[in-house]
């Protein structure tokens, strides 16, 4: 199983905007999500999150700036290769405008409007607990069509 990050930068506290990017190519193409991807060899998960977020929208934060969030294990029956487990983060303070990469076209959401069905089915199970500034750890088992969720656990901590 391989390890990932996701870094989800935020306005407000409690947060009032999200910034998500619509993945142009690769896994989770067509969908909204945050920033994020493989932990590289010799590579911390913090210092993992924050290239993938200048990588695919172009903002540079610090690793004192990066709140964890949690943990979730993503699991693809149908899919082994797709398993993954994820660090989560949330972030308040960066430099500079997110950009559209040739990866991800980030867009900001007001919270109440997340697009939560054009995000993975999961998203909405656990990122609201995420943007109450709770923290979460958890699994998520795909159905076999690797877009539906067949079974969810989710705890706060």
């Amino acid at each position: 199983m391989r390890s990932t990050t996701l870094c989800l930068p935020v306005q407000g506290n409690p947060a009032q905007k999200i910034l998500l990017g619509m993945k142009k190519t690769g896994f989770g193409h067509g969908k909204y999500n945050g920033f994020g991807g493989k932990i590289e060899d010799g590579e911390t998960t913090l210092a993992a999150a924050l290239r993938e977020l200048a990588e695919e929208c172009g903002i540079l934060a610090k690793e004192a700036d990066l709140r964890p969030a949690g943990e979730l294990t993503f699991i693809f029956p149908a899919n082994p290769e797709y398993d993954h487990d994820v660090h989560i983060y949330t972030l308040t303070d960066w430099q500079g405008e997110p950009k559209e990469t040739d990866e991800m076209k980030p867009a900001w959401f007001e919270i109440a409007d997340i697009p939560y069905n054009d995000m993975w089915a999961s998203d909405n199970y656990w990122l609201p607990a995420v943007l109450k500034g709770k923290k979460i750890k958890g699994r998520v088992i795909f159905a076999e069509n690797n877009e539906d969720v067949d079974d969810i656990t989710i705890r706060t901590e």
